[in-house]
């Protein structure tokens, strides 16, 4: 479940698809043919035309803008959406082709429907139509986020895509909401420097920091400026400081909890989330780079970035006998900070092997990293070989770490002391695995049956344990389940002696509504088969998740894991291509992660594509309050461009629409144009280990909706990653930069451009 830069195709097989459609092909060399004899003129009209919107797939979570593309557009046309929306948008006419709208948050469609097919139209008296596809995300609540009262009493719970944290009284199992904002995406409890008890709130859609004086049930939270794009907070309550980490700008900020004031603003790797606070350093965790940054707490400055090489330690899983074929990490899903034993502890995926003798492939071995924040140095990662670890809590005085596994519906409790110690001491860390039976009546992927084959999981995978949290006193584990929509209570009293045990289970959000939806979403993260494999372990909620070494007919070489998100609308999927729909691909690697124990089903392959095809871009942060392009965009390294300047260049000068033409600028939204493979001259390869990878010339134009939002860039990764010492390093944060002043003549006319005229080009691509 690729983007479309995963794809290929002939050049030679458009030209048998234009002659099918009636459209001659010229080819060189050839003689142009005669005319065919006297037309008919067409008749001219002055009346608007709508050619298409852009993106066709989007959300009813937030506010959405759209990009309008017509013949013949004027001001004061509006954009009219058909049933079950029923509602005009005013319109934004910049020319006679080019028009913006802006989708209103909060449109309410049937619970039980997971998204409306809407057709769109021009008023007054224009002429076309087009299809718009909204997502019904504000009826399918999403477990996400937890946090625990410090008194231990109340569990708070985030559901970015319904606008609600819910409050769950862990003794009474009642369930009250709070008013948030657009997407809270982030929670944190402390106590400040008087005792009192918070709770912080952080979106992603909204520019707000919302603290909760938890003394003071049903008051007014205050509310506090923060960056827009939020998914990481971490708070130091004694000295009065959030630390936000967003994906709009790739920052960290560190916020006053008087006033909101910016203390001081850092960049880091991109799409940062994961953030532990240790001593006086702040560890930041990159979805993108699977990198571990370390900054100083006072000013931001950076102490040291933490990501394993060859040769790092690597006990446990499949991937241990290929520990000098590390090339980099993989994104860290959740970090906790031992202060007694000077360590920080990370979620991952493990180290990310590369070109190897053996071609052993896509290096999932879901475990526990340790890392040494003092000399930032990336100690070891104990492997599971299965499943996905996501949450972490530390019981640090009794020297227990808990780890969730998403993939597996369990939780493993482990000897922190021993993780830390000796090779021998660390292999023996796991002490136990607890199991997360859902609820009776939870429908299931596949017959009961099914899961008591050999080598699968077993039905707790249904649960999907996706956050925890450790009760003060150290007895009580609380585990969130993403799909059950349930917090477990397990009484880890005798945990050190393997005997924890789930007590209860307590219901947060009630309803099955979308239930094929429902399903599809286990089946994206859950690893059946116990290979380590998973659709979310490639494509991070869907997103982009780095780079691994690959191996697909005919060839073997490090690939870039793109975006699946829009990715419905631009077939075919793979380079090469071998897939051409998402059914088809769906299949495919649903079956192939699971080493075909078993293949999937008819009804999961029908669940699974409904789940992925739901998938969004997000909404585009650089567009004003009326859908439009900012006037002016200030781009990553500093410099600033004019999306409006750079459109004109992108049409004209610059050549990029000849294959990247709207709406969702690929030739891969067209039937007719679709599956060609073109070499533009970008790299092939990324310098690792090449006579182990097997190099095929080209790429299909990939998509550039959201491209402001995904690193690297290229098939190769080359855009974004450079190679140093045997092992992958950042060489730039801005991509996009990188793409346009490295190409050559085949790759559009960029080197046409001046320097101003790039920033407008690159101002323009991120607003996409």
């Amino acid at each position: 479940m690729t983007r479309t830069a995963h794809k290929w195709g002939v050049v030679a097989a458009l030209g048998v698809m234009l002659a099918a459609a009636g459209v001659v092909v010229l080819r060189r060399g050839a003689p142009t043919p005669e005319p065919a004899g006297p037309t008919t003129p067409v008749e001219s009209t002055s009346r608007p035309k709508l050619v298409s919107v852009g993106p066709k797939l989007t959300s009813n979570e937030t506010s959405q803008p759209l990009s309008v593309y017509g013949e013949r557009l004027v001001p004061g046309l509006k954009l009219v959406l058909g049933p079950p929306l029923s509602r005009e948008l005013p319109l934004v006419v910049v020319d006679a082709g080019h028009a913006y709208a802006r989708l209103p948050a909060g449109l309410a469609l049937p619970e039980d429907s997971p998204q409306a097919v809407v057709e769109a139209r021009l008023s007054p008296e224009g002429e076309g139509s087009a299809r718009l596809t909204v997502v019904n995300d504000t009826a399918f609540p999403d477990l996400t986020g937890l946090a625990l009262s410090p008194d231990g009493r109340t569990l708070f719970m985030a559901s970015p895509p319904t606008d609600t944290v819910f409050a769950l009284d862990v003794e009474s199992g009642r369930v009250e909401r709070l008013a948030v904002g657009d997407g809270p995406s982030a929670l944190a409890t402390w106590k400040d420097a008087e005792g009192r008890p918070w709770l912080g709130v952080v979106h992603r859609y909204q520019p707000e920091l919302r603290l909760y004086a938890l003394d003071a049930p049903g008051s007014a939270p205050r509310v506090l400026p923060a960056p827009v794009g939020a998914h990481g907070l971490e708070v130091d309550g004694v000295s009065g400081v959030a630390f936000v980490a967003e994906h709009v700008r790739d920052r960290v900020h560190a916020l006053s909890l008087a006033d909101g004031a910016v203390k001081w603003s850092a960049a880091v790797d991109p799409n940062p989330r994961a953030l532990a606070r240790w001593k006086d350093l702040l560890a930041v965790g990159s979805l993108q780079t699977g990198q571990l940054e370390l900054l100083r707490q006072a000013d931001g400055a950076p102490v040291a970035t933490v990501v394993p090489g060859p040769g790092v330690s690597i006990l446990g899983g499949h991937t241990e006998p290929f520990r000098e074929q590390v090339m980099g990490g993989k994104a860290p899903r959740a970090l906790v900070a031992s202060e007694r034993l000077g360590r920080l502890f990370m979620a991952s995926l493990g180290p990310n092997v590369g070109p190897n003798p053996r071609r052993m492939e896509v290096s999932a071995n879901s475990g526990v990293a340790v890392v040494d924040p003092a000399g930032g140095a990336y100690v070891r990662h104990r492997g599971f070989g299965a499943g996905v670890t996501e949450g972490l809590a530390l019981d640090d005085a009794a020297g227990l770490l808990y780890a969730a596994d998403v993939g597996l519906g369990r939780v493993r409790v482990l000897d922190a002391r021993a993780l830390v110690g000796a090779e021998k001491a660390a292999r023996g860390a796991v002490l136990q695995e607890v199991a997360l039976t859902p609820p009776e009546g939870t429908p299931r992927i596949r017959p009961a049956a099914d899961f008591t084959a050999k080598d699968r999981a077993g039905e707790e995978l249904h649960s999907g344990p996706r956050a925890l949290a450790l009760s003060p006193d150290g007895a009580t584990l609380y585990v969130l389940n993403r799909f059950t929509r349930t917090v477990a209570l397990v009484d880890v009293r005798e945990a050190r002696a393997g005997k924890a045990r789930v007590v209860r289970q307590l219901p947060v959000v009630q309803g099955r509504a979308q239930a094929k939806r429902r399903l599809g979403q286990v089946l994206y993260y859950v690893d059946l088969g116990r290979t380590g494999l998973t659709c979310d372990g490639c494509h991070i909620e869907g997103h982009t998740g780095g780079v691994f070494y690959e191996k697909m007919r005919p060839n073997n070489r490090v690939y870039r894991s793109t975006t699946a998100l829009g990715s419905r609308d631009t077939p075919p999927y793979f380079t090469p291509a071998s897939h051409h729909s998402l059914a088809d691909t769906v299949s495919f690697v649903g079956g192939r992660n699971r080493f075909h124990n078993p293949d999937p089903s008819p009804e999961e392959v029908e669940a699974l594509s409904l789940f992925t095809a739901l998938m969004p871009t997000p909404p585009n942060p650089f567009r004003g309050a009326a859908g439009a392009p900012l006037e002016t965009v200030e781009l990553p390294d500093g410099r600033v461009g004019r999306p409006a300047r750079g459109r004109e260049l992108f049409e004209g000068k610059g050549r990029c629409v000849e294959c990247h033409p709207a709406p969702l600028y690929t030739l891969d939204q067209d039937a007719a144009t679709r599956g060609q493979y073109l070499d533009v001259g970008t790299p092939v390869a990324l310098p690792l280990r090449l006579e182990l990878q097997d190099l095929v010339v080209g790429a299909a134009p990939p998509s550039l909706v959201g491209t402001w939002d995904v690193w690297p860039l290229l098939t190769s990764a080359t855009a974004g990653y450079a190679v140093k010492d045997g092992r992958l390093v950042v060489d730039t944060r801005f991509p996009l930069r990188a793409v346009l002043e490295t190409s050559g003549p085949k790759h559009g006319n960029a080197q046409a451009l001046t320097a101003e005229e790039r920033d407008d080009l690159l101002a323009f691509l991120l607003t996409l």
